[in-house]
């Protein structure tokens, strides 16, 4: 049986349908995955976006560790991470709109 939720936004403030999500690669030398900071609706993206980059930034590794920076990915249902999209020219267009 199938549950089927809506993903929401994860600005507390929100509560809209979740469009994006938020992650990085990350490794500790055998397996790896995506590391999620945040789910986003099209108005809270730049907000959380620029959150997520912050908390990465401040994160501790081991040694053989790797993280990469926050990446923004077409949220689909029933997609498993390795086949999300992910939307480098939203990325950089929000990277440029910060600086």
């Amino acid at each position: 049986m199938e549950l089927n939720f809506p993903v929401l936004c994860t600005n507390p403030e929100c509560g809209q349908p979740a469009i994006y999500k938020i992650a990085s690669r990350w490794s500790d030398g055998v397996t790896g995955e995506l590391k999620t900071y945040a789910l986003s609706c099209d108005n809270c993206l730049k907000k959380l976006f620029a959150q997520s980059q912050a908390k990465q930034a401040a994160c501790r590794l081991a040694p053989a560790e790797t993280l990469d920076p926050p990446g923004i990915y077409r949220l689909v249902r029933g997609q498993l991470d390795s086949q999300l999209e992910r939307l480098t020219d939203l990325e950089q267009i929000l990277r440029t709109r910060k600086q």
